[in-house]
Formats: structure tokens, sequence, C-alpha cells
């Protein structure tokens, strides 16, 4: 806030919109959209992250973005897009955005070429980037790799797809027929399971697991595809937008005049199959002029054909049917897969009526006699006997009479339609098997060393009305989403906790619960379901009850009342089920779950397709009657579980990408409206959180996606070093070869097992991984090279050493000789000492002779006499200089003789002077006593100092009993919280449960109603809220009160509004967490004195008020609050701060470490008298600025860290630190880098030694310019009264 730097808040629209700053609130934060200024609006904090400073930049990695969140990441991805770059890199994994749009050259053949073998990060994102890798982490640790493409339909799953396979087959296939066919066998595919949705042009109707397998030489070698969950029922019924498979349409628009005329073809509006849905041919201008006119539909003639780049019904089926030859298919068993399509679409035309009889039975129209006679002759079936098939049932008695006696039972006119639809769902999904069990055999191979799987599977779906397709593919997800989450997340932090990395923990929704509601035995939808089709008469009602009835509770379960959309609250209870998925709630509309949960057919259609006259269709019905498992009894239909068969082959496919290397494209749709260049931000940020990609962030903020073991590249590198480098130990041949290579030692770091390589780094990782053997060979060398160098490194220093050596052994020999020179002259001296001394003694008694000989000549009496002695004496000295010089005398016999003649001077000396120096001696006295009074002034100066240490001394003993005497009432007043504690357990863990469950309701709300906002914005109106909600988080009119008259009309008008919406849930959440006994106590205490409402006062005019309110309690009020959103503050701007910035730190680590692990109340009532007093408390405690910590890891320029707590909160604080100049900072005018924690959060008053007394803090403080620093502050009005600017304006005055 106080540098204006812009942040990215949410909006409803573009996901997050940037602006500034403007206010501090309770909760959220102020902010003012730099593109709307002066209109502001409230943000939750949590959603609000700093922006980068050139917010048009991007990058190819989001990890090198400076600030790693979502918002940044949406940018990245919004900037990349309005440049047509659609593929973004998040550490290894890729984001593809649908461009809607060819991009030039973005696919040539000269693009492949460029990606072959480059590592990840050398070029720009792109799906060809993958593959490669994907083929190269085969390659080199011998394991099979698979690529997961996900995402929403219409999102581009299946062309990326498309395009790595033919990457993989161009690049590394061997030239032969076999590459071909495998990039051919899509279009066939697609042909036969694609379809026109309402989100997709060409949506994926079924699930593909494509593998393209390897020999031992790394070449393509065959292929093989696995598919799951064909969608049957868009056979029979298609949406008003929607089309049927692209087969049919095809096969009207493009068949050639004989076989349409062979096969009774017409346009697609005279089919039923095909009539209920759209009915116009995707073509072009130059295609729809081919299409003859009387195989165009009338809406196809009135409103024109579809248009897409990449469909073309026309054109398609020519290049389906050149695919097919090109695969191996004749035209005969071409014939066949056309004539069994044709004959589908007449089997749709079959209709019945009412019969007349009283049997209660129906028969066939005559209008229909038609269609009924050429779908037998193209199934090869008697008309007859598919008459009677369709129209009846045949039952075999068990009892009574004649067992096995077969009796003919009609069928009313609904129960045949069901059968001939059921009939053509299962020649339709048959042809289908046949066609995938064709494309797998024309590229066989007999072995395989390693296989790249790619999976191209329907994304999350979420209509208008969703059944059993629905469920199914929203199933698949959710345990796609888990691998995902295990692959990415779980797996990947548990692998750095065994290999000692020490990356912080990242946090993700796990979605288990919503698994085990689906897939539980006994208790699971899909057995529940698997029970209702085996009753005698199962019903989809009786289903849908016993799912509510067993999942009462169930957090992810719920009924259609309580969705978001208007369609839904229509739906009864025993009608449908809402689930709330990963990605948001989905309402599944029960009808026709039991029927489609079957896969059998009635005997009697059974028996009759299987015995057609056609091989063809026979074929496509051995396999069914062949199985053991379905023991259908006569006439009734049998069972066959499609749910519990898709769960099996779901479970197959997991254990199959957990068992190899897995790599993962993420598809994102830009718009709902399919078009090209718009780009919908809050759509993409929801795909974008429901893929993990925000959780992928944190992790990759510190983690490590790049790894090889230490013992895999010694053995890659084994067979090509010499004998000498054999011998090094896997994790020293490592980093000679990270050294050799001159890697940087922050991009990678070496585990217990592995070395791992920070994102972005994949050059360096891919260069050493290449396992080509020249350049193993090039690396072997340089590593050989990097050992010479270091061995001769280690050579010189030997040698330097040596010298060093030499030169030490020849300063050790000079050292001697100076010891002996040493000792030598000591014992000369110890033995000449004593004459020397008395020598020196003797000649310093000879030189005061001249003083005598002064004296002696002053005098006027005696003179003569005093010069004689004056003589003698002087005599007497020479003589004993002349002997000490002369003989060897001892130390006493020298001072002996010396003390004789001291004496014989002294009394000499006062002899001469005794006369001479009578008024000097009393001047001698006089200045003697002045000595005296001087010295005893001294000594009451030193008594007062004294005293007055002792004073100080008493204070602070007594300052330490009270501290203690605080310290014992703490603990007596925790004592007996925790005794009130552990009385409320029961009920606080009850509360907590009830609170865990409530903030999981809260945030799968937040996620249904986003994702029923954007089915509302497409298909079906929103409900609409009770009150207007987020009106006061979106509307960029919102003002605040900014005053208590303000406050008080909000607060008189909140009981008004009964509403939920995210303010009132907010609030909500926080009256249940305030329930603890610690909140509670707090509110009981605060609850006489809290007059105010201070919540959504401005920051500016809670600042104004601390400064110039009088009114006491007002005053406490506004700095409780005051304080509070500075600590709300300076915790947002610590969570978003730069990657590698260093923490801001207003206080010392011991101060703010304490304030975390003691959770401290409010201030009481009881309390605010003691405010009100203001005592003055000072404080000193080390303190090490956090960049100096490493420079200075002994703590050897250790500073301090001065407090003035005026009441409760601090006033002036001070920082003295060596070699640097003193911080000093006042209230007021420097609150954003002072501590903003309570005397009581500091916990300093419970420190011993950091209470100081008054003078000792003025002291320093004045000695440090902080008298004019204050001074200056309170002259331009910026700092606050305090009991300081108080007794600087009183001394001035």
């Amino acid at each position: 806030m106080e540098d204006g730097k812009p942040v990215w808040a949410p909006h409803p629209t573009d996901g997050f919109q940037l602006g500034t700053i403007v206010d501090i609130g309770a909760d959220s934060l102020t902010i003012e959209p730099l593109k709307n200024k002066g209109k502001t609006f409230l943000a939750p904090v949590n959603q609000v992250f700093p922006a980068e400073d050139d917010i048009n930049k991007h990058v190819e990695d989001n990890c090198s973005l400076m600030y790693l969140n979502e918002a940044t990441l949406l940018n990245n991805v919004r900037v990349r897009y309005s440049k047509d770059k659609i593929y973004t890199f998040v550490a290894n994994i890729l984001i593809a955005v649908n461009p809607y749009f060819d991009i030039p050259k973005l696919y040539s053949q000269e693009t492949i070429k460029q990606y072959q073998g480059r590592s990840l990060g050398t070029l720009p994102p792109h799906v060809y980037a993958i593959a490669d890798k994907a083929y190269r982490d085969m390659k080199v640790l011998k394991l099979s790799q698979s690529i997961i493409v996900s995402g929403e339909s219409g999102a581009g799953k299946t062309e990326n797809t498309k395009f790595i396979l033919r990457y993989l087959t161009t690049s590394y296939g061997t030239g032969q027929d076999i590459d071909e066919r495998i990039v051919e066998a899509n279009p066939l595919l697609e042909a036969f399971g694609n379809a026109k949705t309402v989100r997709n042009n060409n949506s994926s109707r079924f699930g593909k697991f494509v593998e393209i397998h390897f020999n031992e030489k790394n070449a393509v070698v065959g292929g093989f595809v696995s598919h799951y969950l064909l969608e049957k029922s868009r056979i029979c019924r298609q949406g008003p937008e929607e089309r049927n498979y692209h087969i049919f349409y095809r096969l009207c628009a493009g068949a050639p005049e004989d076989i349409r005329h062979k096969f009774h073809l017409s346009s697609p509006d005279t089919f039923r199959y095909l009539n209920r849905g759209c009915t116009r041919f995707f073509a072009t201008k130059e295609t729809d002029k081919q299409i003859p006119q009387n195989r165009k539909s009338p809406e196809h003639q009135k409103s024109g054909p579809l248009k897409d780049p990449l469909l073309d019904d026309h054109g398609d089926f020519k290049r389906m049917s050149v695919a097919m030859k090109k695969i191996g298919l004749d035209d005969t068993e071409k014939l066949d897969l056309f004539r069994v399509v044709a004959g589908v679409l007449h089997l749709g035309n079959v209709d019945f009526e009412e019969a007349g009889s009283t049997s209660g039975g129906c028969n066939i129209r005559n209008q229909s006699s038609k269609a009924l006679e050429h779908c037998a002759e193209l199934l090869g079936l008697d008309q007859e006997d598919l008459r009677g098939s369709l129209t009846s049932r045949l039952m075999l008695t068990t009892a009574g009479g004649a067992k096995g006696t077969a009796i003919k039972v009609p069928l009313k006119v609904e129960q045949a339609n069901n059968a001939r639809d059921a009939l053509a769902k299962a020649v339709y999904s048959r042809l289908f098997d046949h066609v995938v069990t064709r494309v797998n055999q024309c590229f066989p191979f007999d072995s395989s060393a390693n296989f790249i799987g790619v999976l191209d599977i329907a994304g999350f779906e979420y209509f208008e009305h969703n059944s059993f397709e629905q469920f199914c593919i929203n199933y698949c997800n959710e345990k796609l989403q888990q691998f995902f989450n295990e692959r990415i997340l779980k797996e990947e932090q548990e692998l750095y906790q065994r290999e000692g990395l020490g990356v912080n923990e990242v946090h993700y929704v796990d979605n288990q619960d919503c698994i085990d509601l689906v897939e539980a035995k006994l208790v699971g939808i899909l057995d529940i379901l698997d029970e209702e089709n085996r009753l005698p008469q199962p019903s989809d009602q009786h289903f849908t009850a016993s799912v509510h009835n067993k999942h009462k509770n169930h957090f992810r379960l719920t009924i259609p009342r309580k969705s978001k959309l208007a369609v839904h609250r229509n739906v009864r209870d025993d009608e449908g089920f809402i689930i709330r998925h990963f990605a948001g709630a989905v309402c599944y509309e029960t009808t026709k779950f039991v029927e489609k949960n079957n896969d059998a057919l009635h005997m009697s259609l059974e028996s009759l397709i299987s015995e057609s006259k056609d091989r063809f269709i026979r074929e496509l019905f051995e396999n069914s009657n062949n199985r053991k498992d379905v023991k259908q009894k006569a006439g009734k239909l049998g069972f066959i579980s499609v749910g519990n068969k898709f769960k099996t082959q779901l479970n197959i496919l997991l254990d199959k990408l957990r068992s190899t290397g897995s790599s993962f494209v993420r598809c994102i749709k830009p718009n709902l409206k399919m078009v090209s260049h718009q780009f919908e931000g809050a759509q993409i940020l929801s795909q974008l959180q429901c893929s993990g990609m925000v959780s992928v962030l944190d992790l990759m903020q510190g983690g490590f996606p790049s790894r090889a073991p230490f013992h895999e590249l010694y053995k890659m590198y084994q067979k090509y070093m010499p004998a000498k480098l054999t011998r090094l130990d896997p994790r020293l041949f490592c980093k000679a070869l990270f050294k050799a290579l001159g890697l940087d030692e922050y991009d990678y770091k070496f585990g217990l097992t592995k070395v791992f390589f920070r994102p972005g780094k994949f050059a360096e990782f891919d260069q050493i991984m290449k396992s080509d053997p020249d350049h193993l060979a090039e690396l072997v060398k340089k590593v050989n090279k990097w050992l010479i160098h270091s061995r001769w490194k280690k050579v010189q220093w030997c040698a330097l050493s040596v010298i060093k050596l030499k030169n030490k052994i020849l300063y050790r020999a000079g050292a001697c000789i100076q010891i002996q020179k040493t000792v030598r002259m000591w014992l000369c001296k110890k033995k000449h000492k004593p004459r020397i001394d008395g020598l020196v003694k003797v000649r310093s008694l000879k030189n005061r002779m001249d003083r005598f000989t002064e004296v002696a000549a002053q005098l006027k009496e005696g003179k003569q006499e005093m010069t004689r002695q004056t003589q003698q004496l002087e005599a007497a000295i020479d003589t004993l200089i002349a002997k000490i010089k002369n003989t060897m005398m001892s130390r006493i016999d020298i001072d002996h003789e010396y003390r004789a003649l001291v004496t014989r001077s002294e009394q000499l000396l006062t002899a001469m002077q005794n006369k001479k120096k009578e008024e000097e001696e009393r001047e001698r006295l006089k200045r003697i006593q002045e000595e005296m009074e001087r010295e005893k002034k001294r000594r009451e100066e030193e008594e007062q100092r004294q005293r007055q240490e002792e004073e100080e001394r008493k204070l602070k003993v007594e300052m330490e009993l009270k501290r203690k005497q605080e310290e014992e009432e703490r603990k007596r007043r925790e004592e007996e919280e925790r005794r009130i504690q552990m009385e409320m357990e029961l009920q606080l863990q009850v509360e907590r449960e009830e609170e865990t469950a409530r903030q999981a309701i809260l945030e799968q709300e937040r996620r249904d109603r986003e994702l029923a906002l954007r089915i509302a914005q497409s298909e079906a109106e929103l409900i609409p809220e009770e009150v207007a909600n987020d009106s006061g988080l979106r509307s960029n009119g919102f003002s605040v009160p900014s005053s208590p008259e303000r406050s008080a009309v909000a607060a008189s008008a909140a009981p008004k509004l009964k509403s939920y919406t995210m303010e009132e849930m907010a609030k909500e959440m926080t009256d249940l967490l305030a329930r603890g006994p610690q909140v509670q106590a707090s509110k009981a205490a605060a609850a006489g004195t809290k007059k105010y409402e201070l919540s959504k006062w401005k920051y500016a005019e809670l600042r104004d008020a601390i400064n110039t309110s009088c009114d006491i309690e007002l005053l406490a009020a506004c700095r409780e609050e005051f304080h509070r959103r500075l600590k709300v503050y300076h915790a947002w701007k610590s969570k978003n701060k730069k990657k590698n910035a260093e923490t801001e730190q207003r206080a010392p680590k011991s101060v703010t470490d304490y304030a975390q692990q003691h959770s401290i109340p409010p201030i009481p009532t009881r309390q605010y008298e003691a405010a009100m007093n203001r005592q003055q408390r000072y404080f000193r405690i080390p303190f090490v600025r956090p960049g100096d910590q490493y420079k200075d890891p002994q703590n050897k320029k250790k500073g301090w860290w001065y407090a003035h707590f005026d009441g409760p909160w601090i006033a002036r604080q001070m920082e003295l630190h060596p070699d640097k100049h003193p911080i000093l900072l006042v209230a007021g005018k420097d609150d954003m880098e002072m501590c903003e924690l309570n005397l009581e959060e500091t916990g300093l008053s419970r420190k011993r030694g950091a209470e100081i007394l008054p003078r000792q803090f003025e002291d320093i403080w004045e000695r440090c310019g902080g008298v004019t620093y204050l001074r200056s502050a309170i002259e331009s009005r910026q700092a606050r009264p305090t009991y300081a600017t108080a007794m600087l304006q009183s001394m001035y005055k």
C-alpha cells in the first residue's frame, strides 16, 4: 500500500484485474481498479496477489516468473494467447489453449525436425517437446511412458493426441507402412466414435489409450488401441443442436451413387436416428456444391452447411476410404462396415402401433414396411423373423404342464421401441468393437521392449441434463485427477522427504471420498445400480431412493433441490442426485440408468441376430454368445453390467499408468463460443484450478521436477570409463560430472540416492541424460579432464606445502639463534643486575648533590660547615661508586651502604632547609589542607554515586520481583484456562468437526456456484439469490462507512438482510470460530466497553481518530483496531513477497516467534483503566538483521533493539547496529516499519533482564539524535500524541 504497486484482484468475467490497495479492512482489502479510477471494491485477503513489474511480459515456463500464483499464471497464459503462442510450460507440465484456427507452420515437418532430440526449455513450448521428452525418458530410463491428455470437451485433446502420434511415428518410425497405418487409424476411429456436441464439433464420445510399441533399438514396431465407454445412447437420440456419430452423415453425404442405391440411403432428415438432432452436413463452399440436393435436409438447404476448419463430411468420407485401404481393409470389408451402418439407420425407422386384438400387443406400421425390409436385407435377417422378434418375445415355462414349452408374449409399443433401440445399440457397439479390433490387427508386433501410451478420454462433462454416460465419464475424471495428485503432488513430496531435500509441504484436496461414493463395495453407487438390475422388476426410482438412503449425510451427495440451476430444481428426489466432484457439483437424472447399465439383449433378439444369413453380422455377435458368465433365462433380459465393466477397465488402465513414467498435457478451452482470439479469463481460471495447476505452482516454487539416480548415471557411463574412473563411487562420479560440466550448484541438489534439478533446468539435465555413445564418451572425457585438473591442483598444493615447510625450517633455525642470544643476555643480566641497579641509584644520589650545594650557598649562617659536610658526603658517594665498579658486591651490601648515604644526605638536607623553609613549610601545610578538602569532597561524591547505584539496583530488583509476580499470575491464569479447556473439550471437539464440515461445504458451494454460473451462461438461467449476492465484493461502486455514524446506520440495517452472500457466509464462519474458549473469554471481557463498530472504518480514519480524539474509550478501541489491521497487512505482504526476497523484520525474531506461539486475547475491559494511566515501560534486547546473519554467522556484530511502550502499544523504537547509523522510529510517522504487536503479545515483560530504566533509554535516544527526529515529526504533524511527544512539547514550552 505504501509503494502503490499494482496487485491482481478477483474479477467476475476476466478472472483477475489490476488495481492498487487503498485501504486495509478487517478481513479484506479495498482495491481501486487501474482501469476505473475513483471506484473501489472489497476483495478477500487470500484472493489478492502481487503483480509482476511488467504485466505484458510473458515467459515460456511459468516457474520463471517472479511471483508464482494463479493470477500471474492466468496473465501469462493470456498474454501468450494474444500472441498466438498457445503452449506454455508449468515445470514439465504443458498447458495447451485451443486456438480454434490453424496457426501457420506450427505442426509442419520442419517443426518436427526442430524438436527431435532437443531438451525441454531450449525451444518454445510445444506438444512435440512433451512427445520427444517421453521418448528420451523411455530410451534412457528403459521404462515405458504415458502421456495423459486431459481437459474439457472442446479443449483440443483429440487434436493434440494426433499430433503426438504423428510426431512419434514420423521421428522414430522405421519408415515402413506400419508408421502410416498408426497415423491413419485415428481418422477411422473418429468417424465411428466422434460426434458434434454443443461444446465441441468433433467430440470423442469414447475414451482411448493408444500404445506405440518400440523394440530394443527404440524404433516403432507396432501399436495397440484400447477403448472405453462408447456413448451408445447417442445412436438413438441426440440433443437439438447435436449430431449422431460422423459415419452416418459421411455415408449420406459422400457415398457413391451405387452404394447409396444399394443401401437405400437418402438425406439425414429421413432417418429417425438422425432427424431429432442437427441434420446439417459439415462442408466448405466447394464441397457443399459437390453434395447433391437430394442428399441435403431442408434444414441444411435453409441454413447452409456447418463450418469447421477440421471437418468436411463429403471430403472426410473420401479420406476415410483411403485410410481404410491404407490400414489393410479391402473393399468387401469396407462395404460390410457401411452396410451395417445403413442397417442401423433403417432399423431406427421401424415404427409400432397398438394392435387391435385383446392381447395388448403391437404391430409394425404399414409405413415402416420398407424400412423393415431394408433393415432385414442389410443385416441378413429374415423379414418376418425380425418383425416377430421386435413385437414379441419367447418365454420358456419352468413349472406346471410341459416344462420348457415356448410361449410367445406380445410386447407393448413402448417395450417394442426399447427392444428396437437396444438392438440398434448392440449392433453399432459391436461394430465399433470390430473396427477397433481391425485397427489393432493392422499394426501387429511380435515383441516389444517398451511403449509410449497416449490417453485421450472425455473430459469433465456437465450439461443441463446429465445421464449415465456423464456419470461414468466424470467418475473416470475423478480417478485421473487422483492419479495426477498422487504422481505430481503426493508422490513428489514423499520423494522429497525420503531424499531429505527439505521442500515445504503443499496441501491439495483429496477426492478419495468421492471415488469411494461411486465404486465402494456394496454401498457404492455402481454396486447399488448392479443390485437394482438383478431385481425382478428394477426401476430407476427405487435405485435413486436406495442411493439417497445409504448416503444420507454424505458430503459429496445431495438432492436435486439444492442445485444452483432452476432446471434442476424441478427434478424430484427419486429422479436424480447431485454429486460434488472435484471440479464442481453435477446433477444426474437417473432416468434410464438401469437400462443403460445393462449390455444384454433379450434372448429372442440375441438368437435372431446370431442366426443371421450374413457371415459378417454373425461374427460380430459370436464373442458375446460364447460368454460363460451370462446365464440368461429364456425370454428374460439377462444382465451384463456396463458400469462394473467400465470400472474394471479403468482400474486396469490406472495400474498401467502407475507402472509407467508420466507426462501431462492440460488442454484449455478459451471460450464457450468456440471462436478464435476470445479469452474468457474466469472460465480459464476455473479450468486451471480444476486441473491442479495452482497446487503445482506452489510445489514447483521450491521443487525439483527432474531427477536421476546416482547408480543409473554411473551405469550409463561405466562402459565408456577408463579403469581408473570405474573405481569412483557413483555419488562422487556424479559430483565430478557436474563439476566438469560447470553447472551452478543452486540449480541442482543431491539427495540420498538421486540428484534433483530445479524447474527450467531441463536443458542441463537432458544434456547429461542423452544416451548417445559419442556424447557419453565426450562427457567421460570431460570428467577425466576435471579429475586430472583436480589432481594437478593437488600436486601444486603439495609443492607449495613443501616450499612452505622449507621456509618454516629456515625460520625456526633463525628463531633458535635468537633464543640463544636472548638466554645469554638474560644470564648476563641476572649476574650483573644488582651492581648496575646499585650504581644507578648511587649516581642518582650524586646528581642530587648540586641541590645540596645550592642550598648551602643560600645559607647565611653555618655556610662553611654545611659546605664541608656536603663535600664529605660527595666524597663518600664517589668512594662507593668506585667500590661497586671494582669489586663484586652483593645486592644486600650495596643497599646497606646506599641507605647509609641516603640517611646522611637526608639529615644534611633537613638541617640545611629547616630555617630557610619555615615559610615554605607553612605554605605547604596550607596546600595540604586544601588537598584534603578536595579529597573529602571527592569521597562525598563517590558515596553519593554509590547510593544512587544502590537505589537503581533496588529498583531493578523490584522490577524483577514485579516480573516474577506477573509471571506467577499468568501461570495461575493459564492453569485456570487449562482447567476450563478440559471441561469444554468434548463440546469443542464437536464444534470443530461441525466447523470443518461447514468450511468444506462453503468451499464446495463456491465451486458449485462457479460451475453453475458457467452452465447458466451458455444453457440455462442461474437461480437468483434471495438478495443480490457478491454485491459487496464485485460492485465497483461499493462504499465503506467512514465514521461512527455511518457504522451505526450499517449496523442497524444489517438485521434486515437475510441472504447467503459471500460476506454473510464469511461472517457466519467467523461466528462459528468465535465459539472457542479464548475468543469467548475475550469477547466477554470486552463486551462492556465495545461501544464502537470499527470494522468498516477506513485505515486513514482510524489513524486520524487516534491523533485527534479526546474520548479515552474510543481512543483505546481505535488503537487496537489500527494495530490489528497492521498485523493483517504485514501477514499478507509476507505471504506474497518476491521469490528469494529477504523477509522484512520490524522486531527481533524472538519477539515475533513468541507472538506466533502464544495466542494473546485482546485487552479486556478491566485493563482499559491501566491503558488510560498510560504506564511507560522501556525494553532492550539483542537484535541481528536477517540480511546480516549470513554475513556474520558468529554474531560478532550483534546490535540492540530498544522499545518504549506507552501503555500497551509501542511509541518509540530504536535499532543500533555496529558500523551503521541508528534507526529511529516514532508512532504515527513510521507505523509501517514499527512493531505492530502489543506489549502482552511481544512477551518482553516476561523476559528476564529485558526491561531497562527510563534514564537508560532516554540517554541512548538523545545521544542518537532522537530528540531532533521526534521534534521534526511533531512539527510536521506526523507524530501520534504519546507520552514522549507530550514531554518534549512541555520541555520546549
